[in-house]
């Protein structure tokens, strides 16, 4: 009489495995995020000198494109820096309901 084993009955695998924690992203993920939002603010402050020496001749046009040029810099490194916030975990704390408290019995004092 054959035994069952679970080698008789493979279960389906499925490709990407299943997430069942609130874990946060590693830090690999995290580093590669910062540096893609660095690169492309540092891209748009690219683009703005560019511009900004394009359109010298348009004095307000370009020292709007310049003042940007030269504070999105601060503003790339800040971000840079800046890791996401972390979630609100809903804590269970004990609550001490009247409901549930358990009956006080009267104390017995012997005096010696």
């Amino acid at each position: 009489m054959p035994v069952a084993e679970s080698a008789q009955f493979p279960r389906p695998r499925r490709a990407e495995p299943v997430l069942i924690t609130e874990a946060e992203p590693s830090m690999a993920e995290q580093h590669a995020h910062r540096m893609k939002r660095y690169v492309l603010t540092m891209g748009i402050r690219l683009v703005c000198l560019v511009l900004a020496a394009v359109f010298y001749k348009i004095v307000w046009l370009m020292l709007i494109l310049a003042i940007l040029g030269t504070v999105l810099p601060w503003i790339a490194v800040v971000m840079a820096n800046d890791r996401a916030p972390k979630k609100r975990v809903h804590v269970n704390h004990y609550d001490a309901r009247p409901d549930r408290a358990l009956e006080s019995r009267p104390v017995h004092v012997i005096d010696g």
